[in-house]
């Protein structure tokens, strides 16, 4: 626990309204949306701008204490999870869109702008910000930088790493530093917004965020393929890619799923059908026009008993609606859910997806399969109860098994969740020792004190202990 003088200090940098330091106010930020065990923190503390931000980091450079930033906390391998020594820094006050330039199509964010009204924003001015996270409506552009988050987009136009071209931040000694421009190019010393890009908080502390925009797309056409085997829509989005078709979405849910979304969201979904393909093709109208005729003949190719292709954009709406909302569909069937987000090369889909089904019946357990299968990254979700302890056991075991299975196919442990706590484990399994040790005594350096977000990522080591 950190003692008075601190708490005093905290409050005459932001004021006693914007911080907390009570035991029934750390509880809420304990935990994120991984399934780990909850830890207090000493303090949250609210900056209301750059100079209070300094000020805090500074503060706590100087009296060796951990500080773990936290958007929405919508991340899902554990990420902000704080240290019971440390505090937690909240960028809900940092939410100011400083500049969006129509111009030069850049945008310059605080880390606590929500993903979704940046979007709203830009594209008002016709616009197009692509990153589109399924936590947007409230997950925090900061947090997305931290975690590099991906989405449903992300097969035809990237991840957030794709769009961010310069990022203001301040090191674990509180100096400032600036990095990228705001210039297409830029080949200025190492390219450390690549570095901070994904680095999870633990590298430094996000003030200033530079963002790529680009025209937004004139035409766009979504459609539902319907299969009776899931084997069958896998093998179509395989089919799909090496037609050398990207679409800008390409989605999968399998019917354990389907039927979950139907019952949640009622949107008229095929509750018979085994798995969905839910696809969109974007740009050009003569463009939009020839892909979507190549795509539903494909579909049709590969075993799609109907296509339904959206006639308007009440109905496109509603198709998007539904898959963004398969997670919380899922999340009512059971206590505990576990997302996973495991990624494998786009030809290697339909081994994974029976690779799902086969750790499913071996491990006894409820695995919902959904994702975007466009870019390989599917996102099983074990369904289960924590306090059942036989049962979570095997949840582990399983969720290990994914991991292996992907890493086998040459894949990832994770395509857009980041590595956190939850895989800070497994990393070593994908990356090599030697890459940890690297990354560990690249944070070492930055970092002496180990105060930046201690743990997540590459581990704990001995020499990092506070």
């Amino acid at each position: 626990m950190i003692n008075q003088s601190i708490i005093k200090a905290l409050k005459n940098i932001v004021g006693p309204e914007h911080l907390l330091s009570e035991k029934e106010d750390m509880y809420t930020y304990s935990y994120d949306a991984a399934v780990l065990t909850p830890r207090m923190p000493s303090a949250a503390v609210m900056p209301a701008s750059t100079e209070e931000l300094g000020r805090i980091v500074s503060l706590c450079h100087e009296n060796c204490i951990p500080i773990t930033v936290r958007g929405s906390g919508t991340n899902l391998s554990g990420g902000t999870i704080p240290e019971t020594s440390g505090i937690v820094l909240l960028t809900g006050l940092l939410n100011k869109i400083i500049e969006i330039n129509e111009q030069d199509m850049y945008a310059v964010v605080q880390p606590g702008v929500v993903t979704a009204t940046l979007a709203a924003a830009v594209e008002q001015k016709g616009l197009f910000y692509p990153p589109d996270p399924g936590s947007q409506l409230v997950s925090t552009l900061g947090g997305n930088v931290a975690e590099n988050a991906g989405g449903l987009r992300g097969l035809k136009y990237g991840v957030t790493k794709d769009y961010v071209m310069g990022l203001h931040f301040f090191d674990a000694r509180g100096n400032y530093v600036k990095t990228g421009s705001r210039t297409v190019k830029c080949a200025t010393g190492y390219n450390l917004t690549g570095l901070m890009t994904g680095s999870e908080g633990t590298l430094g502390i996000l003030d200033e965020i530079i963002l790529k925009l680009i025209p937004a797309p004139i035409a766009r056409q979504s459609m539902v393929a319907v299969y009776d085997t899931i084997e069958q829509a896998s093998e179509t989005v395989a089919g799909i890619i090496a037609a050398r078709i990207i679409p800008a979405t390409l989605e999968i849910l399998d019917n354990f799923t389907i039927r979950a979304v139907e019952d949640y969201s009622r949107v008229g979904l095929p509750i018979d059908a085994a798995a969905l393909l839910l696809i969109e093709v974007d740009g050009h109208p003569v463009v939009v026009k020839e892909d979507g005729e190549k795509v539903e003949a494909l579909c049709r190719k590969m075993g799609a008993k109907e296509i339904k292709v959206a006639e308007t954009e009440k109905e496109r709406d509603k198709i998007w609606a539904a898959r963004r909302s398969a997670l919380s569909a899922l999340a009512k069937l059971k206590p505990t859910l576990v997302l996973e987000d495991a990624t494998v090369p786009r030809s290697k889909i339909p081994d994974m997806v029976l690779a799902l089904q086969q750790i499913a019946s071996e491990f006894n357990i409820d695995i919902g399969t959904f994702g975007h299968a466009g870019d390989g990254n599917l996102h099983p979700t074990i369904l289960t109860d924590r306090r059942n302890t036989e049962e979570f056991k095997r949840v582990e075991e399983a969720i290990e098994a994914i991991f292996d299975k992907a890493l086998t196919l040459g894949g990832t442990l994770s395509g857009e969740h980041g590595t956190g706590l939850a895989k800070a484990p497994f990393l070593e399994k994908e990356a090599g020792f030697s890459s940890v040790l690297f990354s560990r005594q690249l944070r070492r350096a930055l970092d002496p004190q180990n105060i930046l977000n201690p743990g997540k990522i590459t581990g704990l080591s001995e020499e990092d202990s506070i």
